[in-house]
């Protein structure tokens, strides 16, 4: 039964992930791949996007230490910044272990009581996604006019765009579609194991309603902005690496990277398969070629997650170094 569980939630997502993206990729040669790294992108502009997608981590650590901070729970900001780079780099093992783990690593190093922090976890989700689907209304509202344009200018109807997706196509989009939304159900039982007993539900809504207490409201808005446009200009810059993206302007960035956070919601390692399935549909509808955005969405997400991996590879390295000076002095 437990080997039957860790495949549940290591492997069956990997095999997932592995299998869309071999779809994906199975017309694709390695020559392509190689040639496009090598001479039609711009290191410096994946470069420069680099910052942002730490920037938006420290945000998000920065925010969290302000939630905390009503409850009584004072971390130092840098085992806050820790804790969430190492939460992102989990996720690349096992999908959605993150949000627990941070909690852990603030328990571990800092005796924050682990059900509040839970609580306030939550909070920044339901933030996070309040703020998303506000943008997304937003975002597709203002892309309509452009939608109909491309319909009209180039003779494309919406029936025959649907049409060229295949029956692997729609059978992938059912696929993550179902398994976003066990997703979901999972977490809501995930944070209910939390609720068993009467002091450990109330340590829980004192971490949910927390967000009403923080000292500086306006601070705390800047925090949560300030993650998101990050993020974004993280994915966008990308565009200006290669000459097909680099013309498409920032609202098309903006329509991608929303579409690439929903997809972000299906328990496959850092999102892997579906939102390079996800992205590479946006950027087609935009007139990217096929073989153009599928190598885009490729090399850019596998260089974004690597980013994930070497901070969380730092973050590992610094608490264990915390740890080790703290016992030489015992």
């Amino acid at each position: 039964m437990q080997q039957v569980r860790k495949f549940i939630k290591i492997g069956l997502p990997l095999a997932l992930a592995v299998g869309i993206l071999w779809w994906m990729y199975r017309g694709i040669g390695w020559e392509e791949l190689t040639d496009a790294l090598r001479h039609k992108m711009s290191w410096t502009w994946m470069l420069l996007s680099m910052p942002f997608g730490i920037l938006a981590q420290v945000f998000r650590a920065m925010r969290w230490r302000q939630v905390l901070a009503p409850t009584g729970e004072k971390p130092r900001l840098s085992t806050c910044t820790h804790a969430v780079f190492l939460s992102y780099a989990s996720s690349l093992v096992v999908p959605r272990v993150g949000e627990v783990l941070r909690c852990g690593v603030l328990k571990r190093y800092e005796g924050t009581n682990f059900t509040l922090s839970v609580g306030t976890v939550v909070t920044e989700r339901i933030i996070d996604t309040l703020l998303i689907l506000l943008l997304s209304l937003l975002t597709f509202l203002t892309q309509i006019p452009v939608f109909l344009r491309f319909f009209r200018e180039t003779g494309v109807s919406l029936g025959s765009l649907m049409n060229q997706f295949t029956m692997a196509g729609w059978l992938v989009t059912a696929v993550c579609g179902l398994l976003a939304l066990a997703a979901v159900v999972l977490l809501i039982r995930r944070f209910r194991l939390f609720s068993k007993t009467r002091s450990v539900l109330s340590d829980l809504k004192n971490g949910l309603l927390s967000v009403r207490k923080v000292e500086n409201p306006l601070l705390f808005w800047f925090y949560s902005t300030g993650i998101w446009v990050s993020y974004y200009l993280h994915f966008y810059l990308t565009f200006y690496c290669f000459d097909f993206t680099a013309g498409l302007g920032p609202l098309a960035a903006l329509v991608a990277f929303v579409v690439g956070t929903f997809a972000v919601l299906v328990p496959t390692p850092n999102g892997a398969g579906s939102w390079h399935f996800a992205v590479k549909t946006i950027l087609v509808l935009y007139g990217v070629g096929q073989t153009e955005a599928a190598l885009f969405v490729l090399i850019v997400h596998t260089l974004q997650t690597l980013l994930v991996a070497l901070l969380g590879v730092w973050s590992s390295a610094c608490l264990a170094l915390r740890k080790s000076h703290f016992l030489s002095f015992q």
